[in-house]
């Protein structure tokens, strides 16, 4: 067994990543690091948590637990501050490690990266299409990871200038904390449109494929799941099977057949993905859509699918690859 802990438990990202580890046949659960509920037991944070489970501890506490896996589940700019433990593979869920270029976290992120030297020392892991290398492990944003499953395939065969991203996310992907725009009287009944031309998954994507593309993220009234639509116009022929033979091989990446749409639906709740191609009538464009649960796949499933990777254990083990549609 290895020993994992996780760094910022009590958010969304920490309690989806938790959830995970519990049910994994090969990690156990090591600390719970949370400053907020340190020296509280585990069922402050949920009541059905129980008892065999360690009580909360400060995130230094955790940090220092010689744990073989850590979850960094941390605000961005505080993930940015940390010293990774030495001798341990860790899985940054924060967007603090994604950028390889320093002097775009002040523009996208607002901060200054403290330890912009060590940047080339994390690994960005989108398993299927950008394995990572290496223990420390930048894990994707949620559209990042959406939008590349969509198109890192595509990207040579696509005609850069072309490409457009429309992303729609669960309330969920804005974080526990409280905020204006997560009020339930912002949410319900509305879709709104926010950063838009300004999200700091824009240069994440950019980076993994080369090229800049324009994103707009909506803001839907549902708790989880995220949908991307992709535009580009074709370069070259066979996207198709570019797509089936990229994921030809995957448990958790699903091509489905042609005229099968994408669905929140059948993703919810799992770490699992859909991707479809469709050709639009009119135009001849391409459009390429990818479905998946933003805490799932966008978050705890592809830190878990991540940590095994670089742990050596198997690739799906504790992940959710099935639902049931209700």
């Amino acid at each position: 067994m290895s020993a994992a802990a996780i760094i910022g438990a009590s958010g969304y990202a920490g309690q989806e990543t938790l959830d995970r580890v519990l049910a994994h046949p090969s990690l156990e659960l090591a600390a719970l690091g949370s400053d907020s509920l340190a020296g509280e037991p585990a069922g402050a944070l949920d009541p059905r948590l129980n008892g065999h489970l360690p009580p909360f501890v400060s995130n230094e506490e955790a940090l220092a637990s010689g744990a073989d896996v850590f979850f960094m589940c941390l605000p961005n700019e505080r993930a940015a501050a940390l010293e990774p433990p030495g001798g341990a593979v860790v899985v940054d869920l924060s967007g603090a490690h994604r950028l390889r270029d320093p002097q775009l976290y002040p523009v996208w992120y607002g901060f200054e990266h403290p330890h912009a030297a060590g940047l080339d020392e994390w690994s960005y892991g989108l398993p299927e299409v950008f394995p990572a290398e290496g223990a420390l492990i930048a894990n994707p944003g949620c559209y990042a990871t959406a939008a590349l499953l969509a198109l890192a395939p595509l990207a040579d065969a696509l005609d850069p200038a072309s490409v457009a991203i429309d992303g729609k996310s669960g309330v969920s992907g804005a974080g526990r904390e409280l905020k204006p725009a997560s009020h339930a009287g912002f949410v319900l009944e509305n879709v709104s449109p926010y950063r838009v031309g300004t999200h700091q998954h824009a240069p994440e994507i950019a980076q993994a494929l080369g090229f800049p593309v324009c994103f707009a993220p909506h803001l839907l009234p549902v708790r989880r799941g995220l949908i991307v639509t992709c535009y580009a116009n074709a370069a070259a022929d066979g996207l198709r099977e570019r797509l089936e033979d990229a994921y030809a091989g995957s448990a958790v990446v699903r091509v489905l057949p042609d005229g099968v749409a994408p669905e929140l639906a059948r993703v919810q709740h799992t770490d699992a993905a859909e991707v479809a191609l469709f050709e639009d009538r009119a135009t001849g464009r391409a459009i390429v859509v990818c479905a998946l649960d933003n805490l799932g796949k966008g978050a705890a499933g592809q830190a878990v699918q991540n940590a095994n990777l670089a742990l050596g254990l198997e690739e799906t083990a504790g992940l959710r690859l099935t639902g049931v549609l209700v």
